[in-house]
Protein backbone atom coordinates (compact mmCIF):
# COMPACT_ATOMS: atom_id res chain seq x y z
CA UNK A 1 0.00 0.00 0.00
CA UNK A 2 1.46 3.22 -1.09
CA UNK A 3 0.66 6.48 0.89
CA UNK A 4 0.04 9.63 -0.76
CA UNK A 5 0.51 12.53 0.99
CA UNK A 6 -1.66 15.40 -0.73
CA UNK A 7 0.62 18.09 0.69
CA UNK A 8 3.83 17.26 -0.47
CA UNK A 9 2.48 19.02 -3.83
CA UNK A 10 3.00 22.24 -1.68
CA UNK A 11 7.09 21.25 -1.14
CA UNK A 12 9.77 23.36 -3.43
CA UNK A 13 11.88 21.94 -5.27
CA UNK A 14 13.00 18.07 -5.82
CA UNK A 15 11.15 17.65 -2.56
CA UNK A 16 7.53 18.64 -4.78
CA UNK A 17 5.86 15.81 -5.51
CA UNK A 18 2.53 15.72 -8.25
CA UNK A 19 0.80 12.38 -9.06
CA UNK A 20 2.58 12.61 -12.18
CA UNK A 21 5.81 11.52 -10.26
CA UNK A 22 3.93 8.17 -9.01
CA UNK A 23 4.82 5.27 -10.37
CA UNK A 24 1.83 2.90 -10.31
CA UNK A 25 3.50 -0.36 -10.99
CA UNK A 26 5.23 -0.64 -7.76
CA UNK A 27 1.97 -0.37 -5.77
CA UNK A 28 -0.99 -2.46 -5.29
CA UNK A 29 -3.05 0.33 -3.44
CA UNK A 30 -2.69 4.16 -3.00
CA UNK A 31 -3.99 5.30 0.09
CA UNK A 32 -4.74 9.10 -0.42
CA UNK A 33 -4.38 11.17 2.65
CA UNK A 34 -6.75 13.09 3.69
CA UNK A 35 -10.49 13.44 3.97
CA UNK A 36 -12.41 14.79 7.14
CA UNK A 37 -15.36 14.77 8.95
CA UNK A 38 -18.04 17.92 8.90
CA UNK A 39 -18.80 17.49 12.52
CA UNK A 40 -21.85 20.07 11.79
CA UNK A 41 -23.45 17.62 9.24
CA UNK A 42 -21.47 14.33 10.10
CA UNK A 43 -20.86 13.67 6.73
CA UNK A 44 -17.24 13.14 5.27
CA UNK A 45 -15.55 15.92 3.15
CA UNK A 46 -12.46 16.89 1.48
CA UNK A 47 -10.02 18.83 3.43
CA UNK A 48 -7.56 19.62 1.01
CA UNK A 49 -7.61 23.04 -0.43
CA UNK A 50 -5.35 22.15 -3.47
CA UNK A 51 -8.65 20.60 -4.98
CA UNK A 52 -9.85 24.27 -5.68
CA UNK A 53 -6.44 25.34 -6.81
CA UNK A 54 -5.97 23.07 -9.80
CA UNK A 55 -2.62 21.11 -8.27
CA UNK A 56 -1.92 18.34 -10.49
CA UNK A 57 -1.52 16.18 -7.14
CA UNK A 58 -5.06 17.16 -5.45
CA UNK A 59 -7.74 15.86 -7.76
CA UNK A 60 -9.52 12.63 -7.46
CA UNK A 61 -9.96 12.29 -11.32
CA UNK A 62 -6.51 12.07 -11.79
CA UNK A 63 -6.01 9.22 -9.04
CA UNK A 64 -8.86 7.63 -11.28
CA UNK A 65 -7.80 7.82 -14.03
CA UNK A 66 -4.57 5.57 -13.25
CA UNK A 67 -6.30 2.79 -13.02
CA UNK A 68 -6.57 2.99 -17.17
CA UNK A 69 -3.20 2.07 -17.94
CA UNK A 70 -2.48 0.32 -14.18
CA UNK A 71 -6.09 -1.50 -14.04
CA UNK A 72 -4.82 -3.54 -10.75
CA UNK A 73 -5.17 -0.88 -8.60
CA UNK A 74 -6.92 -0.42 -5.95
CA UNK A 75 -7.43 3.32 -4.79
CA UNK A 76 -8.17 3.69 -0.92
CA UNK A 77 -9.81 7.43 0.41
CA UNK A 78 -8.34 7.62 3.97
CA UNK A 79 -10.22 9.93 6.51
CA UNK A 80 -8.88 11.42 9.51
CA UNK A 81 -5.07 11.79 10.64
CA UNK A 82 -3.58 13.46 13.33
CA UNK A 83 -4.25 16.97 12.67
CA UNK A 84 -8.08 16.08 12.55
CA UNK A 85 -7.85 15.42 15.93
CA UNK A 86 -10.45 13.00 17.78
CA UNK A 87 -13.33 15.34 19.41
CA UNK A 88 -15.56 14.89 16.24
CA UNK A 89 -15.01 11.54 15.67
CA UNK A 90 -15.95 10.40 18.93
CA UNK A 91 -19.04 12.42 18.83
CA UNK A 92 -20.23 10.54 15.73
CA UNK A 93 -19.20 7.29 16.15
CA UNK A 94 -21.31 7.45 19.92
CA UNK A 95 -24.27 8.36 18.31
CA UNK A 96 -26.50 5.57 15.88
CA UNK A 97 -27.89 8.51 13.58
CA UNK A 98 -24.49 10.06 13.43
CA UNK A 99 -22.23 6.90 12.20
CA UNK A 100 -25.80 6.33 9.64
CA UNK A 101 -25.64 9.95 7.99
CA UNK A 102 -21.50 9.34 8.33
CA UNK A 103 -21.52 6.09 6.38
CA UNK A 104 -24.14 7.27 3.96
CA UNK A 105 -21.73 9.44 2.89
CA UNK A 106 -18.57 8.12 2.69
CA UNK A 107 -20.54 5.72 0.26
CA UNK A 108 -22.06 8.17 -2.11
CA UNK A 109 -18.55 10.15 -1.89
CA UNK A 110 -16.50 6.79 -2.83
CA UNK A 111 -18.63 6.46 -5.68
CA UNK A 112 -18.94 9.44 -6.60
CA UNK A 113 -14.73 10.32 -7.04
CA UNK A 114 -14.15 6.28 -8.04
CA UNK A 115 -12.69 5.12 -4.78
CA UNK A 116 -12.33 1.33 -4.46
CA UNK A 117 -12.73 1.64 -0.06
CA UNK A 118 -11.83 3.84 2.61
CA UNK A 119 -9.74 3.57 5.44
CA UNK A 120 -10.46 4.85 8.50
CA UNK A 121 -7.50 6.96 9.93
CA UNK A 122 -9.08 8.13 13.60
CA UNK A 123 -5.38 8.99 15.73
CA UNK A 124 -6.72 7.61 18.27
CA UNK A 125 -10.08 6.54 19.90
CA UNK A 126 -9.81 6.97 23.33
CA UNK A 127 -6.14 7.91 24.01
CA UNK A 128 -6.24 11.56 23.00
CA UNK A 129 -9.69 12.37 24.93
CA UNK A 130 -9.61 9.69 27.05
CA UNK A 131 -13.12 8.26 26.52
CA UNK A 132 -13.02 5.03 26.81
CA UNK A 133 -16.37 4.75 25.32
CA UNK A 134 -14.79 5.02 22.18
CA UNK A 135 -13.38 1.77 21.93
CA UNK A 136 -16.75 0.13 21.37
CA UNK A 137 -18.60 2.41 19.89
CA UNK A 138 -15.49 2.53 17.40
CA UNK A 139 -16.47 -1.22 16.62
CA UNK A 140 -19.86 -0.09 15.88
CA UNK A 141 -18.67 2.00 13.45
CA UNK A 142 -16.47 -0.53 11.87
CA UNK A 143 -19.63 -3.29 11.70
CA UNK A 144 -21.90 -0.75 9.79
CA UNK A 145 -19.25 0.42 7.63
CA UNK A 146 -18.61 -2.88 6.55
CA UNK A 147 -22.51 -3.43 6.46
CA UNK A 148 -22.74 -1.01 4.32
CA UNK A 149 -19.73 -1.65 2.22
CA UNK A 150 -20.27 -5.06 1.54
CA UNK A 151 -23.51 -4.65 -1.77
CA UNK A 152 -20.52 -2.42 -3.23
CA UNK A 153 -17.57 -4.40 -2.59
CA UNK A 154 -15.93 -1.78 -1.19
CA UNK A 155 -12.57 -2.37 0.82
CA UNK A 156 -12.65 -1.04 4.58
CA UNK A 157 -9.55 -0.63 6.08
CA UNK A 158 -8.45 1.11 9.42
CA UNK A 159 -5.08 2.55 10.32
CA UNK A 160 -4.02 1.43 13.96
CA UNK A 161 -1.46 2.71 16.64
CA UNK A 162 1.50 0.19 17.31
CA UNK A 163 2.35 0.44 20.89
CA UNK A 164 0.84 -1.78 23.44
CA UNK A 165 -0.78 0.88 25.23
CA UNK A 166 -2.18 2.19 22.17
CA UNK A 167 -3.55 -1.03 21.14
CA UNK A 168 -4.81 -1.86 24.65
CA UNK A 169 -6.46 1.14 25.11
CA UNK A 170 -8.07 2.05 21.82
CA UNK A 171 -9.04 -1.42 20.23
CA UNK A 172 -10.76 -4.06 20.60
CA UNK A 173 -8.82 -6.14 18.29
CA UNK A 174 -10.86 -9.93 17.98
CA UNK A 175 -14.03 -7.57 17.30
CA UNK A 176 -12.34 -5.23 14.37
CA UNK A 177 -11.08 -8.51 12.83
CA UNK A 178 -14.42 -9.50 12.50
CA UNK A 179 -15.08 -6.27 10.13
CA UNK A 180 -11.82 -4.75 8.58
CA UNK A 181 -10.38 -6.18 5.63
CA UNK A 182 -6.96 -4.55 6.48
CA UNK A 183 -5.28 -3.26 9.68
CA UNK A 184 -2.59 -0.59 9.01
CA UNK A 185 -0.13 -0.86 11.40
CA UNK A 186 1.40 2.25 12.31
CA UNK A 187 4.49 0.77 13.07
CA UNK A 188 6.64 4.46 13.17
CA UNK A 189 7.21 6.75 15.34
CA UNK A 190 7.82 4.69 18.26
CA UNK A 191 10.66 7.32 20.14
CA UNK A 192 10.91 11.00 19.35
CA UNK A 193 12.23 14.19 21.13
CA UNK A 194 9.23 14.17 23.69
CA UNK A 195 11.05 11.28 25.42
CA UNK A 196 14.70 12.96 26.44
CA UNK A 197 16.35 10.22 25.65
CA UNK A 198 17.27 9.26 21.97
CA UNK A 199 15.64 6.38 20.28
CA UNK A 200 15.16 4.16 16.75
CA UNK A 201 11.96 5.83 14.81
CA UNK A 202 11.15 1.97 14.08
CA UNK A 203 12.91 -0.34 15.35
CA UNK A 204 12.72 -4.16 14.10
CA UNK A 205 13.67 -5.03 18.11
CA UNK A 206 13.84 -3.50 21.33
CA UNK A 207 16.93 -1.70 22.59
CA UNK A 208 17.25 -4.49 25.49
CA UNK A 209 15.33 -7.07 26.29
CA UNK A 210 12.72 -4.92 27.93
CA UNK A 211 11.65 -3.25 25.57
CA UNK A 212 8.03 -3.56 23.94
CA UNK A 213 8.20 -0.38 21.67
CA UNK A 214 9.33 -2.30 18.61
CA UNK A 215 7.96 -3.68 15.27
CA UNK A 216 8.41 -7.30 16.20
CA UNK A 217 6.59 -7.11 19.36
CA UNK A 218 3.65 -5.25 17.97
CA UNK A 219 3.12 -7.64 15.06
CA UNK A 220 3.33 -10.49 17.97
CA UNK A 221 1.06 -8.75 20.20
CA UNK A 222 -1.25 -8.35 17.17
CA UNK A 223 -1.02 -11.62 16.33
CA UNK A 224 -1.45 -13.17 19.71
CA UNK A 225 -4.78 -11.56 20.13
CA UNK A 226 -6.41 -13.11 17.35
CA UNK A 227 -5.90 -10.85 14.45
CA UNK A 228 -5.70 -12.68 11.13
CA UNK A 229 -2.44 -12.51 10.05
CA UNK A 230 -3.35 -11.69 6.35
CA UNK A 231 -5.27 -8.41 7.54
CA UNK A 232 -1.85 -7.07 9.00
CA UNK A 233 0.04 -4.90 6.36
CA UNK A 234 2.79 -3.33 8.25
CA UNK A 235 3.90 0.07 8.21
CA UNK A 236 7.27 0.98 6.90
CA UNK A 237 8.65 4.39 7.25
CA UNK A 238 10.17 6.46 4.31
CA UNK A 239 11.55 9.07 6.81
CA UNK A 240 13.08 9.56 10.04
CA UNK A 241 13.26 11.55 13.11
CA UNK A 242 16.19 14.52 14.14
CA UNK A 243 17.63 14.96 17.71
CA UNK A 244 20.18 17.13 18.96
CA UNK A 245 22.42 15.75 21.76
CA UNK A 246 22.53 17.68 25.29
CA UNK A 247 25.94 17.19 25.42
CA UNK A 248 27.22 17.22 22.26
CA UNK A 249 30.90 15.45 23.14
CA UNK A 250 28.91 11.70 23.52
CA UNK A 251 30.96 9.56 22.62
CA UNK A 252 29.08 6.71 21.56
CA UNK A 253 25.30 6.51 21.18
CA UNK A 254 22.92 4.53 23.20
CA UNK A 255 18.67 4.16 21.99
CA UNK A 256 17.27 4.63 24.97
CA UNK A 257 19.82 6.15 27.22
CA UNK A 258 21.51 9.51 25.38
CA UNK A 259 19.88 12.56 26.34
CA UNK A 260 18.80 15.03 24.25
CA UNK A 261 17.02 18.32 24.34
CA UNK A 262 13.66 19.28 23.36
CA UNK A 263 14.73 20.76 20.06
CA UNK A 264 15.05 19.53 16.61
CA UNK A 265 15.54 20.90 12.86
CA UNK A 266 14.03 20.49 9.80
CA UNK A 267 14.36 19.12 6.13
CA UNK A 268 15.02 21.43 3.47
CA UNK A 269 11.55 20.32 1.94
CA UNK A 270 9.56 18.90 4.24
CA UNK A 271 10.20 21.98 6.91
CA UNK A 272 8.95 20.23 9.77
CA UNK A 273 10.84 20.21 12.85
CA UNK A 274 12.18 16.60 13.76
CA UNK A 275 11.37 14.83 10.48
CA UNK A 276 13.13 14.54 7.48
CA UNK A 277 11.79 12.21 4.73
CA UNK A 278 14.46 9.78 3.06
CA UNK A 279 14.79 11.51 0.04
CA UNK A 280 16.04 14.50 2.19
CA UNK A 281 18.36 11.81 3.95
CA UNK A 282 19.77 10.86 1.34
CA UNK A 283 20.88 13.67 -0.67
CA UNK A 284 22.85 14.82 3.04
CA UNK A 285 24.47 11.58 1.87
CA UNK A 286 25.17 11.99 -1.58
CA UNK A 287 26.90 15.11 -0.63
CA UNK A 288 30.27 15.32 -0.87
CA UNK A 289 30.94 18.22 1.83
CA UNK A 290 28.61 16.10 3.91
CA UNK A 291 29.79 15.32 7.63
CA UNK A 292 27.43 12.95 8.32
CA UNK A 293 28.56 9.48 9.55
CA UNK A 294 26.81 6.43 8.86
CA UNK A 295 26.09 3.74 11.56
CA UNK A 296 23.84 0.66 12.18
CA UNK A 297 22.28 -0.39 15.42
CA UNK A 298 22.63 -4.00 15.92
CA UNK A 299 20.09 -4.45 18.53
CA UNK A 300 17.57 -2.41 17.04
CA UNK A 301 18.36 -3.18 13.03
CA UNK A 302 18.26 0.24 12.21
CA UNK A 303 20.78 2.79 10.59
CA UNK A 304 21.21 6.05 11.84
CA UNK A 305 23.33 9.34 11.31
CA UNK A 306 25.73 11.74 13.17
CA UNK A 307 27.30 15.06 12.54
CA UNK A 308 28.52 16.47 15.99
CA UNK A 309 25.74 17.24 18.03
CA UNK A 310 22.70 16.20 15.28
CA UNK A 311 21.61 12.83 14.71
CA UNK A 312 19.11 11.06 12.84
CA UNK A 313 17.28 7.85 13.18
CA UNK A 314 15.88 6.13 9.49
CA UNK A 315 14.89 3.77 7.75
CA UNK A 316 17.45 2.38 4.71
CA UNK A 317 17.17 -0.14 2.33
CA UNK A 318 18.75 -2.78 4.63
CA UNK A 319 16.19 -1.95 7.53
CA UNK A 320 13.55 -1.80 5.30
CA UNK A 321 14.36 -5.08 3.74
CA UNK A 322 14.38 -7.17 7.07
CA UNK A 323 11.08 -5.63 7.97
CA UNK A 324 9.62 -7.06 4.82
CA UNK A 325 11.50 -10.31 5.41
CA UNK A 326 9.32 -10.42 8.93
CA UNK A 327 6.38 -9.66 7.48
CA UNK A 328 6.79 -12.48 5.58
CA UNK A 329 8.37 -14.64 7.73
CA UNK A 330 4.49 -14.05 9.78
CA UNK A 331 2.50 -14.53 6.75
CA UNK A 332 0.96 -11.01 7.05
CA UNK A 333 -1.04 -9.61 4.53
CA UNK A 334 1.19 -7.20 3.29
CA UNK A 335 3.27 -3.90 4.16
CA UNK A 336 2.86 -0.14 3.44
CA UNK A 337 4.90 3.06 2.76
CA UNK A 338 4.34 6.16 4.38
CA UNK A 339 4.77 7.69 2.26
CA UNK A 340 5.92 7.29 -1.53
CA UNK A 341 6.20 11.27 -1.82
CA UNK A 342 9.23 10.70 0.37
CA UNK A 343 11.18 8.11 -0.76
CA UNK A 344 13.80 9.09 -3.62
CA UNK A 345 11.33 9.48 -6.19
CA UNK A 346 13.08 11.57 -8.31
CA UNK A 347 16.30 9.54 -8.23
CA UNK A 348 19.05 12.39 -7.70
CA UNK A 349 20.69 9.80 -4.38
CA UNK A 350 23.82 8.34 -4.60
CA UNK A 351 23.06 4.09 -3.52
CA UNK A 352 23.63 3.90 0.09
CA UNK A 353 26.68 1.56 1.04
CA UNK A 354 23.71 -0.62 2.56
CA UNK A 355 21.77 -1.07 -0.33
CA UNK A 356 23.88 -4.05 -1.56
CA UNK A 357 23.06 -5.82 1.51
CA UNK A 358 19.31 -5.93 0.07
CA UNK A 359 19.23 -7.75 -3.10
CA UNK A 360 22.95 -8.88 -3.16
CA UNK A 361 24.43 -10.10 0.20
CA UNK A 362 20.93 -11.02 1.06
CA UNK A 363 20.94 -12.80 -2.10
CA UNK A 364 24.24 -14.55 -2.14
CA UNK A 365 23.78 -15.79 1.82
CA UNK A 366 20.41 -17.26 0.72
CA UNK A 367 22.28 -18.94 -2.41
CA UNK A 368 24.62 -20.61 -0.24
CA UNK A 369 22.24 -22.01 2.10
CA UNK A 370 20.50 -23.15 -0.78
CA UNK A 371 23.36 -24.62 -2.48
CA UNK A 372 23.87 -26.83 0.73
CA UNK A 373 20.36 -28.47 0.80
CA UNK A 374 20.51 -28.70 -3.12
CA UNK A 375 23.77 -30.97 -2.17
CA UNK A 376 21.82 -33.42 -0.02
CA UNK A 377 19.62 -35.98 -2.16
CA UNK A 378 17.41 -36.45 0.60
CA UNK A 379 15.54 -33.17 0.10
CA UNK A 380 15.23 -33.76 -3.87
CA UNK A 381 11.31 -33.65 -3.58
CA UNK A 382 11.41 -30.14 -2.09
CA UNK A 383 13.11 -29.04 -5.50
CA UNK A 384 11.21 -31.05 -7.85
CA UNK A 385 7.91 -29.31 -5.64
CA UNK A 386 9.26 -25.79 -5.89
CA UNK A 387 10.29 -26.15 -9.44
CA UNK A 388 13.54 -24.67 -8.37
CA UNK A 389 17.20 -26.40 -9.81
CA UNK A 390 19.10 -29.19 -8.91
CA UNK A 391 22.85 -28.84 -7.64
CA UNK A 392 23.88 -30.04 -11.06
CA UNK A 393 21.95 -27.56 -12.54
CA UNK A 394 22.85 -24.96 -10.31
CA UNK A 395 26.63 -25.28 -11.56
CA UNK A 396 25.06 -24.30 -15.20
CA UNK A 397 24.21 -20.99 -13.40
CA UNK A 398 26.17 -18.06 -13.73
CA UNK A 399 28.41 -18.08 -9.93
CA UNK A 400 27.63 -15.39 -7.92
CA UNK A 401 29.72 -12.39 -8.74
CA UNK A 402 32.52 -10.08 -7.38
CA UNK A 403 30.11 -6.88 -7.94
CA UNK A 404 26.31 -6.36 -6.79
CA UNK A 405 25.90 -4.82 -10.85
CA UNK A 406 26.84 -8.45 -12.13
CA UNK A 407 23.62 -10.24 -10.89
CA UNK A 408 21.84 -10.77 -13.57
CA UNK A 409 18.79 -13.29 -14.08
CA UNK A 410 19.88 -16.72 -16.06
CA UNK A 411 16.37 -18.91 -15.03
CA UNK A 412 13.09 -18.95 -15.03
CA UNK A 413 13.68 -19.87 -10.85
CA UNK A 414 13.91 -16.68 -8.72
CA UNK A 415 17.70 -17.54 -6.82
CA UNK A 416 19.24 -15.17 -9.04
CA UNK A 417 17.54 -11.71 -8.36
CA UNK A 418 18.84 -9.03 -10.15
CA UNK A 419 19.49 -5.60 -8.67
CA UNK A 420 16.86 -3.06 -9.70
CA UNK A 421 18.28 -1.24 -11.95
CA UNK A 422 15.84 1.84 -11.46
CA UNK A 423 17.69 4.70 -9.82
CA UNK A 424 14.71 6.61 -8.50
CA UNK A 425 12.50 5.03 -5.33
CA UNK A 426 14.97 3.16 -3.79
CA UNK A 427 12.74 2.11 -0.64
CA UNK A 428 9.83 1.30 -3.04
CA UNK A 429 12.15 -0.67 -5.49
CA UNK A 430 14.11 -2.67 -2.34
CA UNK A 431 10.06 -3.91 -1.10
CA UNK A 432 9.61 -5.28 -4.84
CA UNK A 433 13.15 -6.75 -4.79
CA UNK A 434 12.57 -8.46 -1.00
CA UNK A 435 9.09 -9.73 -1.28
CA UNK A 436 9.91 -11.97 -4.28
CA UNK A 437 13.04 -13.28 -2.37
CA UNK A 438 11.95 -13.06 1.03
CA UNK A 439 8.32 -15.39 -0.56
CA UNK A 440 10.98 -17.81 -1.93
CA UNK A 441 13.00 -18.43 0.81
CA UNK A 442 9.96 -19.06 2.93
CA UNK A 443 8.61 -21.44 0.41
CA UNK A 444 11.78 -23.65 0.14
CA UNK A 445 11.77 -23.38 4.31
CA UNK A 446 7.91 -24.44 4.31
CA UNK A 447 8.39 -27.33 2.08
CA UNK A 448 11.05 -28.79 4.22
CA UNK A 449 8.63 -28.52 7.10
CA UNK A 450 6.26 -30.20 5.31
CA UNK A 451 8.26 -32.59 4.36
CA UNK A 452 9.68 -33.16 8.37
CA UNK A 453 5.89 -33.69 9.08
CA UNK A 454 5.09 -36.03 6.45
CA UNK A 455 4.13 -39.84 8.48
CA UNK A 456 4.86 -41.59 4.75
CA UNK A 457 8.15 -40.42 3.46
CA UNK A 458 9.99 -43.11 5.12
CA UNK A 459 13.38 -41.82 5.32
CA UNK A 460 16.01 -43.36 7.87
CA UNK A 461 16.68 -41.47 11.07
CA UNK A 462 20.09 -40.34 9.56
CA UNK A 463 18.61 -39.16 6.84
CA UNK A 464 15.75 -37.18 8.94
CA UNK A 465 18.41 -35.88 11.15
CA UNK A 466 20.73 -34.62 7.81
CA UNK A 467 17.05 -32.88 6.81
CA UNK A 468 16.85 -31.70 10.21
CA UNK A 469 20.44 -30.25 9.91
CA UNK A 470 19.64 -28.76 6.74
CA UNK A 471 16.93 -26.88 7.82
CA UNK A 472 18.89 -25.21 10.68
CA UNK A 473 20.41 -23.77 8.28
CA UNK A 474 17.38 -22.17 6.57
Amino acid sequence: MCYLATWATYRTGDGKFDLTDLDPSLCTHIVYIFAGLDENSMTIKSIDSSLEKGYTNAGYQGLSNLKERYPHLKNILSVGGWNEGTAKYSKMAADSANRAKFIQSVVEFLKLHQFDGLEMHWKYPVVRDDKPEDRPNFVSLVKELKEAFTPHSLILAAALGATKYTLDLSYDLPQLDKYLDYMNVLSYDYHGTWEGVIGANAGLYGANNEDVVNVDYTLKYLLSHRVTPSKIIVGLPFFGHGYILKDPSTPKIEFGVTPITTKSFEGPYSKESGFMGYNEICEELSNPSSKWTSYWDDKTQTPYLRDGERVITYDNPRSIALKVKKAIEYNLGGVMAWSVDTDDFKGVCEKEADYVSVSYSTLRDFAHKYNRIANNPVLENILKNKNLPTASQLDKLTDIPSSPMDVVTRSKNRIWLAESESSNYALLHTIDDVIHLAIEEKGISDEIIRQLTDKASGQSNESMYTMVCYFCFI
